[in-house]
Parts: C-alpha cells; sequence; structure tokens
C-alpha cells in the first residue's frame, strides 16, 4: 500500500486545459472517490495516475517515489476499467493469471493468488467459463480479481459499475466497500454516479471544469458544501436553489423571493450578507403541506412521484422548480396550491455572483 500525491498537476490537450493545476493527497489505505459530470477531468487524473496520460506539469507520487516518468507497468498499480477488457478467447483463470505469466511469477503462486481472488470474489465455479458465458456482475468480479491478483499498492477503479443495472450496481458498490475492508488498499474511484461517491469514499473529490472545488468526507461534502455548485451536485434529488434579496438586521437575514419570504437568524455566524443570494434548501428539508404559519414557500405543484418510502413532490415557486421530499402518507393533488416549509437549520446560502457559501 502507498499514498498517492498529486501536486499542481496539469493536463493540456493542445489549447485546452483538461485538468488545472489540482492538488490532491490520497492516504495510505484510503479510499477516494473522484466525482463530477461529464468532461471535469476525473477519468484524466486518474489516467495520470496510471500513466495513460502524460502529465503536462505537476507531480504524481505513488509512495515516495515520483512516477511522471514511469511506464504504467512498473508504478506497482492495477486498474479496472468501464468495459472490463477481458481476453474473450481465455478463461477465467487465465484472463486473472495473464498478468502475472507476463511477469514470470511461478505456477504456484500464480494458482494460489488465483484461487485466494476466486474465493474473496465468489467465481470459483466459473474459472473454466469465457467471458460470453458470464453475467455483467460475474464480468466485473473477474476485471476486479485480475487486479487483486497482482496484490498491488494502488488500486485505479475507471467508472467500473455503468455498465451494470440498477440493482446490479447496488449489489457491486456494497461487494467493493467489503473487499476494500478486507484488503485496505489505497483505492482512486471515479464515478460521475454521486450515490457512488457518498456511499463508497471515505473521501471525495468534486471536480469541475479540472478543478476540484471539494475535497472533504462525504458527509461534510453534504453537510457543509464549499460552493453552489458542490451543493447543487452532491444529494438526490438535488438541493433546490432559489434566488433572493437579501437584508440584514438586529442579527435577523431577510430572503425575498418569488412565492416566500423567509427570516433567518444569523446567530452571528455571518455580519452582513450580499444584497443578491442563492437560497439552498434540500428536498427532505421542506416540511407540509400546511395552511398557515411563518417561512413558508407557496407553490403549484406539477408532478408527484410516489415511492413507497417517499413522495416527491415537483412544484413552480414563482417560475422557479422546486422538488420536496415529503411523508409518503400525504394526498398532493397535481395543479393544487401548496405550502411548505424549510428547515432554517439546515438552510444554505451563496453569493449569487461568486458561488461560494455564505451561510
Amino acid at each position: 500500500m502507498a499514498e498517492v500525491t498529486l501536486t499542481k498537476i496539469t493536463k493540456k490537450f493542445g489549447d485546452f486545459v483538461a485538468v488545472n493545476e489540482i492538488d490532491l493527497a490520497v492516504d495510505n489505505g484510503a479510499f477516494t472517490v473522484l466525482v463530477g459530470p461529464s468532461g471535469c477531468g476525473k477519468t484524466t487524473t486518474l489516467r495520470m495516475i496510471a500513466g495513460l496520460e502524460e502529465v503536462t506539469s505537476g507531480e504524481v507520487r505513488i509512495g515516495e517515489r515520483v512516477v511522471n516518468r514511469v511506464p504504467p507497468k512498473d508504478r506497482d498499480i492495477a486498474m479496472v476499467f468501464q468495459n472490463y477488457a477481458l481476453y474473450p478467447h481465455m478463461d477465467v483463470y487465465n484472463n486473472m493469471a495473464f498478468g502475472l505469466k507476463l511477469r514470470k511469477t511461478p505456477k504456484k503462486e500464480i494458482d494460489e493468488r488465483v484461487q485466494a481472488a476466486a474465493e474473496l470474489l465468489g467465481i470459483v465455479e466459473k474459472l473454466k467459463s469465457k467471458p460470453r458465458e458470464l453475467s455483467g456482475g460475474q464480468r466485473q468480479r473477474v476485471a476486479v480479481g485480475r487486479a487483486i491478483v497482482r496484490d498491488p499498492k494502488v488500486f485505479l477503479f475507471d467508472e467500473p459499475l455503468s455498465n451494470l443495472d440498477a440493482k446490479l450496481r447496488v449489489q457491486m458498490r456494497t461487494e467493493l466497500e467489503q473487499l476494500h475492508h478486507k484488503l485496505q488498499t489505497t483505492t482512486v474511484y471515479v464515478t460521475h454516479d454521486q450515490v457512488e461517491a457518498m456511499t463508497l469514499g471515505s473521501k471525495i473529490a468534486v471536480m469541475r471544469d479540472g478543478v476540484i472545488h471539494q475535497y472533504a468526507a462525504p458527509q461534510e461534502t453534504y453537510d457543509q458544501p464549499l460552493n453552489q455548485f458542490v451543493a447543487g451536485f452532491i444529494g438526490s434529488p438535488a438541493m433546490n436553489l432559489l434566488t433572493a434579496r437579501a437584508t440584514m438586521n438586529d442579527g435577523m437575514i431577510s430572503l425575498t423571493g418569488a412565492g416566500f419570504v423567509i427570516n433567518l437568524p444569523a446567530d452571528g455566524r455571518i455580519d452582513a450578507v450580499p444584497e443578491q443570494v442563492i437560497v439552498g434548501i434540500r428536498p427532505e428539508d421542506l416540511a407540509g403541506p400546511l395552511t398557515e404559519g411563518e417561512n413558508l414557500l407557496e407553490m403549484r405543484v406539477k408532478a408527484t412521484e410516489p415511492l413507497g418510502n417517499e413522495l416527491l413532490v415537483y412544484a413552480d415557486c414563482g417560475g422557479e422548480q422546486v422538488v420536496a421530499n415529503l411523508d409518503p402518507h400525504q394526498h398532493v393533488e397535481i395543479d393544487s396550491t401548496i405550502k411548505l416549509s424549510p428547515n432554517l437549520r439546515t438552510l444554505h446560502l451563496f453569493d449569487s455572483e461568486t458561488e461560494k457559501t455564505i451561510l
């Protein structure tokens, strides 16, 4: 095992800057997730760690060694790809053993490593099968097994679950978490799925436009986003973001938007607010419907999604869409006007110009 350290890493393709001077420190044995929308630079970052992309500037360290000029095969890493990358003419055993054979590993040791990995992943009975005879989940286990037998210092995963159906993705997430708990190998995992990031990562790096916007534990990222982008990206359904005019008087912040007036105690957390702000309210932090009270958001219901354990309500609040996660036993009619109460303790404020978190 080893730490992975990126210092001022930049990657350019011609004039296009794919990754822009990012710093990242992955602790020994940690599971770090790079997450963000398509084109944010997360896969390019992973490929620079692997040596599959040349670094334009900056430094990549694995352990104490700078590996910028070290070929991928000599970096002591193992990578699992999105498309499995299995050899179709080889059975499972030989797919898993192939890298060890190239390294001239003794046959007895190969047998021991493959058998141990197959038992760990529950695919012992598939060792003589060809990839075409396997399900998607089994193929992914073979790809992971091929990485495990190498006993690398670092595992690199490039969206390994994106080709699986929803139920199997949940199962494989659990298996990957259990696997990391057993092996404790340093892992860098790339995904666009923020649910995967939240459930798998000991820390997550949220990326956009080649820059890391926040690098923290999942719960900290959820509870204390550093800016509007992170707040809106992490969480499902996404955080509601509503424009408002803000004033502050006697320790109270008054937020006026189309369809609401909210009076929020500053509680000494800030001394001033900009005139234009973005109010952030997570769907689960809206309660109601209510008939009267203070600090209510008035909105017209556009659609509902009863999911058994929750009721998602999609509504229009002064021309802006709001999603509310309500008690599933509530009766909410489409085209009705409802009033919902936000949880003031978990409400977020962002500067509308800089998008940075105010509160």
